[in-house]
């Protein structure tokens, strides 16, 4: 099958992702197969090619935005069958015995394993997944528009979660990509106000589009104090504009897995009157349901540019390049 690689971590502009042929893994015991239709492209694959994060699976095929469909089945396997449309997403395996796990936060499992970097993932014409972390997709959605929802959408949705933004609060968005525009939708379906910080125009003209209250630079201040806000670009010098933004007893969520260094921190006029950062870390299965099920209720509108397989490294390039508004998508 055709595949891409991360075959020597650096810049875009070094060709670290290289377009390979490979055999088709079989399923082991309680696993799919997977055909692979559509696969997200997240700015985590970016992290994974560029060698922002450590290397955990050499030679590793990235995507885990992945839409496919079920054509071979492992031993043991239940719940799925030959034909089923599958989401195959970033969190691919936890031990379910620590204690994070038995609490309901099996995001934190310090043997969690993930898609597109410990194992292989979607920028290739099949993967597969343990049938125990592959997820039912709701109706109503094309595959190119389902795959985005499997990581954007779902870290979005957590990273909200994660603010406790009350009912018809204020939210400042920093940074307005893949996730940040699907967690707007969200957070306007709840009668939030949203405010969103960017640099891009075309990504403030899609923040406007989708009902954003206002749009700004990056750093600059919204037209109200926040009741919470979530760091989205994995810029640690957009945390203190973002703590200054905040209303006193505000939340910070930042939702990447990966941030440049973030400068000092001033205590009275950062963090005093009880404000917070908050990380987050991957998802839950739990998660990643209740996502699936609000977006089966609200339909969410997916955007971004779709480019076939053989274009992989060029939607990295572009992602790397900030030429990007919205998600995009490999489509096969």
């Amino acid at each position: 099958m055709t595949a891409w690689q991360v075959v020597d971590p650096g810049p875009m502009g070094s060709r670290p992702l290289h377009r390979v042929s490979v055999g088709i893994s079989q399923p082991g015991a309680g696993e799919l197969l997977v055909k692979v239709r559509a696969c997200g492209v997240c700015r985590t694959d970016l992290h994974v090619a560029e060698g922002d994060l450590p290397v955990h699976r050499p030679h590793v095929i990235p995507g885990h935005e992945v839409v496919g469909e079920v054509v071979a089945v492992g031993a043991d396997t239940v719940g799925f069958s030959c034909g089923d449309r599958v989401g195959v997403a970033w969190l691919r395996h936890t031990c379910g015995q620590c204690r994070h796990c038995l609490r309901g936060r099996e995001n934190l499992c310090p043997s969690s394993r993930y898609t597109g970097w410990d194992a292989d993932g979607g920028y290739a014409e099949f993967t597969t997944v343990p049938s125990a972390f592959a997820l039912r997709l709701p109706v109503g959605y094309s595959d190119v528009e389902l795959a985005p929802l499997l990581c954007a959408g779902i870290i979005g949705y957590r990273a909200l979660w994660r603010t406790d933004l009350p009912a018809g609060g204020r939210l400042g968005l920093y940074g307005f990509g893949g996730s940040a525009h699907l967690t707007a939708q969200v957070a306007l379906a709840r009668g939030a106000r949203v405010h969103v910080m960017t640099r891009g125009e075309r990504a403030r003209e899609l923040a406007l589009t989708l009902g954003a209250s206002s749009v700004q630079g990056s750093a600059d201040l919204p037209p109200e104090p926040l009741d919470a806000a979530i760091l989205f670009a994995p810029v640690g010098d957009l945390v203190l504009p973002a703590l200054a933004a905040l209303d006193r007893g505000g939340v910070l969520a930042i939702a990447g897995i990966h941030l440049s260094d973030i400068p000092a921190l001033n205590y009275r006029r950062h963090l005093f009157e009880e404000r917070e950062i908050r990380s987050v870390t991957a998802n839950t299965r739990a998660d990643a349901r209740d996502f699936l099920a609000f977006a089966g209720e609200h339909r969410l509108a997916v955007s971004g540019p779709v480019y076939p397989l053989d274009r992989a490294d060029e939607a990295l390039l572009d992602l790397s390049a900030g030429r990007i508004a919205g998600a995009a998508v490999l489509r096969l």
